[in-house]
C-alpha cells in the first residue's frame, strides 16, 4: 500500500508536466475507482464506521477520489492538484501500522515523523505555489518549477531566479520560510538528537530514556524497558 501511494503522488506530480489528453484522464478515473474500492473495503470491515468516515485520512481519501472525478462534471480547476496532494496525509495511517510490526522503526520514530512532516509540507505548499502562480509567472510552468522556489526558499537560499511579485504570493513564501524552517530544524534536531525509547516510567511519567537504562533519571525508579537484546 506504501508503495502504490508513492506511485500515486509520483503521477500526481508528472501529470503537471504532460498535456492534458485522454490517457490522462482514463489514467485518473482508474485510480479512483481503485481507491474507491480500497476505501469502500476498508468502511466495509471496519468496526466503527462512522468513527472510520469521520476520521482525517477518511476525509482526505475522499477527497482525494472527487478531485479525480470531477472533471467528469466540471473542468479540471487548478485547485484539484492542491488536494490531490492530501494523499499524502495516508502516510500517518501506515507509520501508525509499521509502528506497531517494525522495532527498527520505533528505535528511530522521531527521525521518520520528523522527515514526513517535511515532506508532507513541502509537497502540499508546492502544489498551493502552483496553482496560484501556473499561468501568471512565467517562472513556474510545471510542477516542478513550484518544487525548485518551495525548496529554495524553505532553505533561505533566495536564489532570486523565481520570484511571487504579487501579496498573496508573498504570503506563501512567509509560511514556507516560517513553517518550512520550523520543520526542517526539527528534523535537523532529531538527528543528532542521542537515541531514546518511548517508556513510560510508573512513578515520576517520564516517557524518554536511554536505550540500556535501568533506572529513570528524573525519579530514580528501577525500570524494565522491553528489548531485543539488539541495543549496543
Amino acid at each position: 500500500m506504501l508503495a502504490l501511494d508513492l506511485l500515486t503522488i509520483a503521477f500526481f506530480i508528472l501529470s503537471s508536466l504532460l498535456e492534458r489528453g485522454l490517457a490522462t484522464y482514463i489514467i485518473d478515473y482508474s485510480i479512483a475507482l481503485f481507491l474507491l474500492v480500497e476505501f469502500s473495503a476498508r468502511l466495509y470491515i471496519a468496526r466503527r464506521k462512522l468513527r472510520f468516515l469521520v476520521s482525517f485520512s477518511s476525509l482526505a481519501d475522499l477527497i482525494v477520489i472527487f478531485s479525480l472525478i470531477a472533471p467528469l462534471f466540471i473542468d479540471n480547476l487548478g485547485f484539484l492538484r492542491v488536494v490531490r496532494m492530501l494523499r499524502l496525509m495516508r502516510s500517518y495511517h501506515m507509520l501508525k501500522t509499521i509502528r506497531q510490526e517494525s522495532s527498527w522503526f520505533r528505535q528511530n520514530e522521531q527521525v521518520i515523523l520528523s522527515s514526513v512532516n517535511l515532506a508532507i509540507f513541502v509537497f502540499v505548499i508546492t502544489a498551493v505555489v502552483y496553482v496560484l502562480e501556473a499561468g501568471r509567472n512565467a517562472s513556474i510552468n510545471n510542477y516542478l518549477d513550484a518544487l525548485y522556489y518551495t525548496v529554495a526558499t524553505l532553505t533561505t537560499t533566495g536564489f532570486g531566479d523565481i520570484t511571487m511579485d504579487d501579496t498573496l504570493g508573498r504570503m506563501v513564501s512567509v509560511i514556507i520560510m516560517v513553517f518550512g524552517v520550523a520543520l526542517f530544524l526539527r528534523l535537523v534536531q532529531t538527528i543528532f538528537r542521542p537515541t531514546k525509547v518511548q517508556y513510560a516510567c510508573e512513578t515520576c511519567g517520564l516517557n524518554r530514556h536511554d536505550p540500556d537504562a535501568v533506572h529513570c533519571k528524573h525519579c530514580g525508579t528501577t525500570i524494565k524497558i522491553p528489548t531485543e537484546g539488539e541495543w549496543t
